[in-house]
C-alpha cells in the first residue's frame, strides 16, 4: 500500500480500503484456485497492482467509457483500474473458467459494481470499447486479429481509442507493422528496479463496423 500512495496521493477513503483488501482477497482464493505464482502473490502491489495502473500515468479514463481487459487472468489490469476509475466501465474476459471465478469472487468482496466478466474468448465477445487492455497475452499482430471490430468509433480521450497494452523487453520487431504505435516506458513513471524494461504500447484501431 505505501507504493500505492506514494504514486497515487489522491485516493479516497473507498479506494484505499479496496486497495488494501485487494491482497487478502487474492491471497485466500490463490490458496484454492492459484491465478498468481506464489512468487508474485508475495509482491502482489508491486508485480500486478501497480504494474496494472500503470495505465492511469498514460491515460486518465473519463466516466462512461468501455473498457475490455483481454485475458485477465486473476484479474489484471481490470480490477485494479476498475478501483482507480469507479464511474468507467470494465469487461473482464478470459477462456479460462477458473480465473474468471476468482476474478467474480474478488470483484464480489470489493464490493465493486463496475466490473462485468465473461468466460469466453475474446473473439465471441460482442460489443465497442474505447480502450482494449491487456498484460502481453500474445504478439501485438495476433492480439489485434482477436480484437477486430471491437472499437467505438468517437474518441473522447486524449488518446486514440484503440489498444494499450502491457509489455516487456525489446519490443522492435514485434511491432515494426505498427507505426502508429506509440511506446511508453514504465520506468519514467515507477522508479523501482522491476518496471525498468516494462512498456506500455497504445496502437490507435479505427472503429469498424
Amino acid at each position: 500500500m505505501e507504493l500505492l500512495n506514494h504514486y497515487f496521493q489522491n485516493l479516497t477513503a473507498q479506494q484505499q480500503e479496496q486497495f488494501l483488501l485487494l491482497e487478502s482477497l487474492y491471497k485466500d482464493w490463490n490458496l484454492k484456485i492459484n491465478v498468481v505464482s506464489r512468487k508474485d502473490i508475495d509482491e502482489l502491489y508491486l508485480r500486478h497492482v501497480l504494474h496494472s495502473l500503470a495505465i492511469a500515468k498514460v491515460i486518465s479514463f473519463k466516466a462512461g467509457a468501455k473498457i475490455l481487459d483481454v485475458g485477465t487472468g486473476g484479474g489484471f489490469p481490470g480490477v485494479p483500474l476498475a478501483i482507480l476509475f469507479p464511474e468507467v466501465d470494465f469487461h473482464l474476459v478470459d477462456s479460462i473458467g477458473k480465473k474468471i471465478k476468482v476474478v467474480n469472487e474478488v470483484v464480489q468482496g470489493l464490493g465493486i459494481t463496475n466490473v462485468k466478466t465473461s468466460h469466453a474468448r475474446v473473439e465471441d465477445v460482442d460489443g465497442h470499447y474505447d480502450f482494449i487492455v491487456s498484460r502481453a497475452v500474445a504478439q501485438m499482430e495476433t492480439f489485434v486479429r482477436w480484437n477486430k471490430g471491437k472499437i467505438a468509433k468517437k474518441s473522447n480521450h486524449n488518446l486514440k481509442n484503440g489498444i494499450l497494452y502491457l509489455k516487456g523487453g525489446d519490443l522492435c520487431n514485434e511491432l515494426e507493422n505498427f507505426p502508429k504505435s506509440v511506446i511508453y516506458n514504465i520506468s519514467d513513471y515507477f522508479k523501482e528496479a522491476f518496471f525498468e524494461t516494462k512498456k506500455i504500447v497504445h496502437l490507435p484501431l479505427k472503429y469498424k463496423p
